[in-house]
Protein backbone atom coordinates (compact mmCIF):
# COMPACT_ATOMS: atom_id res chain seq x y z
CA UNK A 1 0.00 0.00 0.00
CA UNK A 2 1.63 3.91 -1.04
CA UNK A 3 2.09 6.07 1.90
CA UNK A 4 -0.65 8.57 2.31
CA UNK A 5 2.01 10.86 3.26
CA UNK A 6 3.51 12.56 0.40
CA UNK A 7 -0.20 13.14 -0.50
CA UNK A 8 -1.22 14.43 2.95
CA UNK A 9 1.98 16.88 2.69
CA UNK A 10 0.27 17.94 -0.60
CA UNK A 11 -2.97 18.88 0.97
CA UNK A 12 -1.57 20.92 3.71
CA UNK A 13 0.79 22.99 1.41
CA UNK A 14 -2.34 23.66 -1.03
CA UNK A 15 -3.78 24.73 1.87
CA UNK A 16 -1.23 26.84 3.52
CA UNK A 17 -0.77 28.45 -0.06
CA UNK A 18 -4.48 29.03 -0.40
CA UNK A 19 -4.69 30.66 3.32
CA UNK A 20 -1.47 32.78 2.17
CA UNK A 21 -3.63 33.97 -0.54
CA UNK A 22 -6.49 34.95 1.05
CA UNK A 23 -4.11 36.62 3.58
CA UNK A 24 -5.32 40.02 4.08
CA UNK A 25 -2.42 42.73 3.83
CA UNK A 26 -1.90 45.25 6.38
CA UNK A 27 -3.42 47.86 7.51
CA UNK A 28 -2.35 51.10 5.96
CA UNK A 29 -1.28 52.05 2.90
CA UNK A 30 -1.95 49.97 0.00
CA UNK A 31 0.23 51.72 -2.78
CA UNK A 32 1.41 55.13 -3.86
CA UNK A 33 -0.42 58.42 -3.78
CA UNK A 34 -2.14 59.89 -6.97
CA UNK A 35 -4.08 62.79 -8.32
CA UNK A 36 -6.19 64.70 -7.52
CA UNK A 37 -5.57 65.17 -3.23
CA UNK A 38 -3.07 62.81 -2.88
CA UNK A 39 -5.59 59.89 -3.06
CA UNK A 40 -4.33 56.55 -1.77
CA UNK A 41 -5.97 53.36 -1.25
CA UNK A 42 -5.71 52.48 2.22
CA UNK A 43 -6.72 49.44 4.60
CA UNK A 44 -8.12 49.71 7.75
CA UNK A 45 -9.59 47.84 10.86
CA UNK A 46 -13.27 46.93 10.85
CA UNK A 47 -15.20 45.12 13.83
CA UNK A 48 -14.21 41.64 12.50
CA UNK A 49 -10.39 40.96 12.85
CA UNK A 50 -10.28 38.32 10.07
CA UNK A 51 -10.98 41.15 7.53
CA UNK A 52 -9.62 44.60 6.59
CA UNK A 53 -11.29 47.92 5.01
CA UNK A 54 -10.99 49.20 1.66
CA UNK A 55 -10.53 52.91 1.90
CA UNK A 56 -9.60 56.01 0.03
CA UNK A 57 -7.65 58.70 1.63
CA UNK A 58 -7.20 62.33 0.21
CA UNK A 59 -5.43 64.95 2.13
CA UNK A 60 -3.49 68.56 1.13
CA UNK A 61 0.13 68.86 0.33
CA UNK A 62 2.42 69.03 3.06
CA UNK A 63 3.00 66.77 6.28
CA UNK A 64 0.67 68.17 8.77
CA UNK A 65 -0.95 67.08 11.09
CA UNK A 66 -4.45 68.05 9.07
CA UNK A 67 -7.50 67.86 11.25
CA UNK A 68 -9.43 64.55 9.82
CA UNK A 69 -12.98 64.21 8.24
CA UNK A 70 -13.96 60.74 7.46
CA UNK A 71 -16.66 60.21 5.39
CA UNK A 72 -19.69 57.32 6.36
CA UNK A 73 -20.79 56.05 3.29
CA UNK A 74 -24.91 54.86 2.60
CA UNK A 75 -26.14 51.13 2.40
CA UNK A 76 -28.78 49.34 1.29
CA UNK A 77 -30.91 46.03 2.61
CA UNK A 78 -30.21 44.40 0.05
CA UNK A 79 -27.69 42.03 0.01
CA UNK A 80 -27.00 42.19 -3.96
CA UNK A 81 -26.59 46.10 -4.28
CA UNK A 82 -24.67 45.48 -1.73
CA UNK A 83 -22.12 43.00 -2.81
CA UNK A 84 -22.18 45.31 -6.30
CA UNK A 85 -21.81 48.31 -4.63
CA UNK A 86 -18.53 50.18 -6.04
CA UNK A 87 -15.91 51.55 -3.35
CA UNK A 88 -17.36 54.87 -2.15
CA UNK A 89 -14.97 58.18 -2.68
CA UNK A 90 -17.25 61.24 -2.75
CA UNK A 91 -14.74 62.85 -4.54
CA UNK A 92 -16.20 66.24 -4.84
CA UNK A 93 -17.05 66.21 -1.18
CA UNK A 94 -13.48 64.80 -0.07
CA UNK A 95 -12.07 67.63 -2.74
CA UNK A 96 -14.38 70.50 -0.90
CA UNK A 97 -12.91 69.41 2.34
CA UNK A 98 -9.43 68.88 1.14
CA UNK A 99 -9.14 72.18 0.43
CA UNK A 100 -10.36 73.61 4.16
CA UNK A 101 -6.87 71.74 5.38
CA UNK A 102 -8.78 68.62 6.12
CA UNK A 103 -7.09 65.04 5.14
CA UNK A 104 -10.55 63.26 4.01
CA UNK A 105 -10.79 58.75 4.82
CA UNK A 106 -14.00 57.10 2.80
CA UNK A 107 -13.64 53.76 4.69
CA UNK A 108 -16.17 51.23 3.15
CA UNK A 109 -17.96 49.19 5.59
CA UNK A 110 -17.62 45.00 6.18
CA UNK A 111 -20.72 43.74 3.85
CA UNK A 112 -20.16 45.69 0.96
CA UNK A 113 -18.37 45.70 -2.31
CA UNK A 114 -14.72 44.93 -2.58
CA UNK A 115 -14.09 44.35 1.26
CA UNK A 116 -17.07 41.89 1.67
CA UNK A 117 -17.34 39.77 5.06
CA UNK A 118 -20.60 40.23 7.35
CA UNK A 119 -23.02 42.72 7.32
CA UNK A 120 -23.37 44.22 10.66
CA UNK A 121 -25.81 46.59 10.34
CA UNK A 122 -28.64 44.92 9.44
CA UNK A 123 -32.13 46.88 10.66
CA UNK A 124 -34.17 43.50 10.33
CA UNK A 125 -37.63 43.49 8.75
CA UNK A 126 -39.58 46.42 7.78
CA UNK A 127 -42.33 46.35 10.52
CA UNK A 128 -39.79 45.55 13.12
CA UNK A 129 -36.77 47.30 12.30
CA UNK A 130 -34.07 47.92 15.02
CA UNK A 131 -33.17 50.83 13.49
CA UNK A 132 -30.86 51.50 17.17
CA UNK A 133 -28.84 48.17 16.85
CA UNK A 134 -28.20 49.08 12.89
CA UNK A 135 -26.89 52.60 13.92
CA UNK A 136 -24.45 51.53 16.86
CA UNK A 137 -23.45 48.89 14.42
CA UNK A 138 -22.16 51.48 11.78
CA UNK A 139 -20.99 53.73 14.29
CA UNK A 140 -18.61 51.05 15.47
CA UNK A 141 -17.40 50.63 11.87
CA UNK A 142 -17.00 54.75 11.59
CA UNK A 143 -15.17 54.81 14.95
CA UNK A 144 -12.23 52.00 14.38
CA UNK A 145 -10.71 52.85 11.06
CA UNK A 146 -11.27 57.24 13.02
CA UNK A 147 -9.31 55.76 15.42
CA UNK A 148 -6.21 54.21 13.48
CA UNK A 149 -6.29 57.45 11.13
CA UNK A 150 -5.70 59.37 13.98
CA UNK A 151 -2.76 57.37 15.38
CA UNK A 152 -1.21 58.73 12.11
CA UNK A 153 1.71 61.07 12.27
CA UNK A 154 0.22 63.56 10.16
CA UNK A 155 -3.19 63.31 12.04
CA UNK A 156 -4.05 65.93 14.10
CA UNK A 157 -5.60 63.90 17.57
CA UNK A 158 -8.47 66.56 17.82
CA UNK A 159 -11.02 68.42 15.91
CA UNK A 160 -12.41 65.57 13.50
CA UNK A 161 -15.33 65.63 11.93
CA UNK A 162 -17.73 63.05 10.10
CA UNK A 163 -19.45 63.34 7.51
CA UNK A 164 -22.15 60.76 7.04
CA UNK A 165 -24.79 60.22 4.28
CA UNK A 166 -27.90 58.07 5.04
CA UNK A 167 -26.89 54.97 6.56
CA UNK A 168 -24.08 56.27 7.15
CA UNK A 169 -25.34 59.68 8.93
CA UNK A 170 -27.50 57.77 11.02
CA UNK A 171 -24.46 55.79 12.90
CA UNK A 172 -22.81 59.07 12.75
CA UNK A 173 -25.78 60.32 14.82
CA UNK A 174 -24.97 57.00 17.38
CA UNK A 175 -21.31 58.92 17.15
CA UNK A 176 -22.58 62.01 19.02
CA UNK A 177 -22.25 60.67 22.74
CA UNK A 178 -18.43 60.73 21.82
CA UNK A 179 -15.67 63.03 23.43
CA UNK A 180 -16.53 66.85 21.99
CA UNK A 181 -13.03 67.28 22.02
CA UNK A 182 -11.82 64.28 19.72
CA UNK A 183 -14.84 65.07 17.58
CA UNK A 184 -15.62 68.58 17.22
CA UNK A 185 -18.57 68.30 14.97
CA UNK A 186 -21.22 65.51 12.67
CA UNK A 187 -22.23 66.76 9.25
CA UNK A 188 -25.59 64.40 9.00
CA UNK A 189 -26.97 64.28 4.99
CA UNK A 190 -30.94 63.21 4.82
CA UNK A 191 -29.65 60.71 7.94
CA UNK A 192 -32.07 57.69 8.39
CA UNK A 193 -32.85 53.67 7.79
CA UNK A 194 -35.71 52.48 6.00
CA UNK A 195 -35.93 54.95 3.12
CA UNK A 196 -37.69 53.57 0.08
CA UNK A 197 -39.61 50.77 1.78
CA UNK A 198 -40.19 47.85 -0.65
CA UNK A 199 -38.36 50.22 -3.36
CA UNK A 200 -41.09 53.11 -3.05
CA UNK A 201 -40.28 56.89 -3.24
CA UNK A 202 -41.72 58.61 0.10
CA UNK A 203 -42.26 55.58 1.79
CA UNK A 204 -40.61 54.51 5.48
CA UNK A 205 -39.89 51.48 7.24
CA UNK A 206 -41.89 51.87 10.87
CA UNK A 207 -41.15 55.97 10.85
CA UNK A 208 -42.48 55.88 14.05
CA UNK A 209 -39.87 53.52 15.38
CA UNK A 210 -37.54 55.94 13.64
CA UNK A 211 -38.66 58.76 15.19
CA UNK A 212 -38.18 56.77 18.53
CA UNK A 213 -35.06 55.69 18.04
CA UNK A 214 -33.51 58.80 17.19
CA UNK A 215 -33.98 59.69 20.76
CA UNK A 216 -31.83 57.57 21.89
CA UNK A 217 -28.71 59.14 20.75
CA UNK A 218 -29.61 62.72 21.36
CA UNK A 219 -30.06 62.07 24.99
CA UNK A 220 -26.37 61.52 25.57
CA UNK A 221 -25.07 63.74 22.57
CA UNK A 222 -22.31 66.90 23.15
CA UNK A 223 -21.06 66.90 19.74
CA UNK A 224 -22.94 69.14 17.94
CA UNK A 225 -24.89 68.01 14.52
CA UNK A 226 -25.54 69.89 10.99
CA UNK A 227 -28.67 67.75 9.74
CA UNK A 228 -28.63 68.43 5.61
CA UNK A 229 -31.61 66.98 3.37
CA UNK A 230 -32.66 68.26 -0.41
CA UNK A 231 -36.27 69.87 -1.23
CA UNK A 232 -36.49 66.43 -3.43
CA UNK A 233 -35.22 63.87 -1.22
CA UNK A 234 -37.83 60.85 -1.69
CA UNK A 235 -35.43 58.57 0.59
CA UNK A 236 -36.43 60.91 3.95
CA UNK A 237 -38.36 63.85 3.23
CA UNK A 238 -37.78 67.34 4.22
CA UNK A 239 -41.16 66.80 6.42
CA UNK A 240 -40.00 63.63 8.29
CA UNK A 241 -36.29 64.98 8.50
CA UNK A 242 -37.20 67.63 10.71
CA UNK A 243 -39.54 65.08 12.62
CA UNK A 244 -36.13 63.33 13.31
CA UNK A 245 -34.02 66.44 14.10
CA UNK A 246 -37.10 67.85 16.31
CA UNK A 247 -36.63 64.30 18.23
CA UNK A 248 -33.04 64.63 18.68
CA UNK A 249 -32.99 68.32 19.74
CA UNK A 250 -35.49 67.78 21.96
CA UNK A 251 -33.73 64.39 24.29
CA UNK A 252 -31.00 66.95 24.20
CA UNK A 253 -28.78 66.88 21.04
CA UNK A 254 -27.95 70.34 20.03
CA UNK A 255 -28.87 70.44 15.75
CA UNK A 256 -28.80 72.56 12.97
CA UNK A 257 -31.38 71.03 10.66
CA UNK A 258 -31.35 72.86 7.21
CA UNK A 259 -33.44 72.24 3.84
CA UNK A 260 -31.50 72.40 0.97
CA UNK A 261 -32.58 73.81 -2.73
CA UNK A 262 -33.35 70.84 -5.15
CA UNK A 263 -30.43 68.58 -6.12
CA UNK A 264 -30.78 66.97 -9.88
CA UNK A 265 -33.38 64.25 -10.12
CA UNK A 266 -33.28 62.10 -6.48
CA UNK A 267 -31.93 65.05 -3.96
CA UNK A 268 -30.92 61.91 -1.83
CA UNK A 269 -27.59 61.75 -3.61
CA UNK A 270 -26.36 65.22 -2.84
CA UNK A 271 -23.49 64.33 -0.95
CA UNK A 272 -21.92 62.63 -4.06
CA UNK A 273 -22.20 65.01 -6.58
CA UNK A 274 -20.71 68.13 -7.78
CA UNK A 275 -23.87 70.44 -8.12
CA UNK A 276 -24.77 68.57 -4.69
CA UNK A 277 -21.85 69.90 -2.72
CA UNK A 278 -22.13 73.70 -4.47
CA UNK A 279 -25.38 73.65 -2.70
CA UNK A 280 -24.90 72.73 0.46
CA UNK A 281 -21.09 74.18 0.39
CA UNK A 282 -21.93 77.37 2.40
CA UNK A 283 -23.97 74.87 5.17
CA UNK A 284 -20.74 72.44 5.22
CA UNK A 285 -18.44 75.99 5.51
CA UNK A 286 -20.38 77.16 8.09
CA UNK A 287 -20.99 73.23 10.03
CA UNK A 288 -16.93 73.17 10.18
CA UNK A 289 -16.33 76.21 12.03
CA UNK A 290 -18.45 74.71 14.83
CA UNK A 291 -16.52 74.63 18.12
CA UNK A 292 -17.38 72.87 21.07
CA UNK A 293 -16.13 74.53 24.49
CA UNK A 294 -13.96 71.52 24.99
CA UNK A 295 -12.41 71.64 21.27
CA UNK A 296 -12.29 74.82 21.58
CA UNK A 297 -9.76 74.70 25.14
CA UNK A 298 -7.54 71.95 22.94
CA UNK A 299 -6.89 74.24 20.56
Amino acid sequence: MRSAKPFLALLVCESLAGQAARAEPPFGAQGPEGEPNREQQWRVPTPDADVSAHAVLFRPQGEGPFRLALIAHATTQNVLRRAQMPQPEYRALAAFLVARGFAVLVPERLGHGVTGGKYLEDQGGCDDADYVHAARATADEIALPLQFLRAQSFIRKDGAVIVGHSAGGWGALALAAEDAGSISAIIAFAPGRGGHANDFPNQVCAPHTLVASVVEFGKAAGVPVTWLVAANDSYFAPDLSRRLAGAFRSSGGKVDFRVLAPSGSEGHWLAETESGVRIAGPELDRALKLQTPAAAKKR
